[in-house]
């Protein structure tokens, strides 16, 4: 009986860690750039003394789906999409370098270019600042060009390109964070040519209507792990009864 009651409990623990991955995909399917959550789940059995009977439930790290979102024009200066395999080099918040496909860009109160998050923008030479404009584009390199203020639109100065790298999905790893990290003993290189699009954003790759009939099943299956706990309560009641019967 116990056995019944460690599978349902184990399933049902298991089963929400599932549902808060996928709750998380599905708050970000309108997020820029998102890269959605894979979940999976493996049936293991217990090591140990008297345990070789037991089997549980545990959640194994999926990965990321590595599907690009769709690409729309926006018409924006500082809004720029990448191109397949190419990934945005920003500043994380430990101090790290990470990557991303978020490319909705900011520039700060200081003149820092960052992305819509906050994470600083890298260049060739760290973080970049832009001086007060009266215009901004970005090339098709990365290569960010200005009108400074108060010049005439004939004078254009470029004052930094945007740090692109070429990674392959397996290059990559998922922090907690959302960001993109160079997997353990990969270097990755720098992109060369056309990386990214000026004007663009690429959206989620969350699949909208699948997350939701995930939602849907991991409740239900939550639902039936409880049931069968219920099940081995009702039957260890009804055993306690026949032995004081006796």
């Amino acid at each position: 009986m116990d056995r019944a009651l460690y599978v349902g409990m184990t399933g049902a623990a298991q089963t929400l860690k599932a549902q808060a991955a996928n709750s998380n995909n599905l708050a970000n399917a309108s997020t820029t750039g998102f890269r959605a959550q894979l979940i999976e789940t493996q049936a293991v059995a217990m090591n140990g003394p008297g345990m070789q009977s037991r089997i549980y439930d545990q959640l194994l790290d999926g990965g990321w789906d590595s599907r690009s979102g769709n690409i729309s024009q926006t018409g924006r200066d500082l809004d720029v999409a990448m191109q397949p395999d190419r990934w945005l080099a920003v500043q994380a918040s430990d101090g790290s370098e990470a990557y991303t496909k978020a490319g909705d860009l900011r520039v700060d109160a200081y003149g820092q270019l960052t992305t819509a998050a906050g994470q600083p923008v890298l260049g060739d030479g760290g973080p970049i600042s832009v001086p007060p404009y009266s215009s901004i584009s970005i090339g098709g390199d990365g290569t960010i060009s200005i009108v400074p203020a108060g010049q005439g639109a004939s004078t254009v100065a470029a004052v930094g390109r945007l740090k692109v790298v070429q990674a392959a999905p397996d290059q990559l790893t998922r922090g907690n964070d959302g960001l993109m990290r160079a997997a353990p003993g990969v270097t990755l290189d720098a992109a060369s040519g056309k990386s990214v699009t000026a004007g663009a954003l690429e959206g989620s790759n969350v699949d909208l209507a699948g997350t939701m009939v995930t939602m849907i099943q991991l409740a239900r299956q939550f639902d039936l792990h409880s049931k069968l706990m219920k099940a081995v309560e009702d039957n260890a009641s009804a055993s306690a009864s026949l032995v004081r019967m006796s």
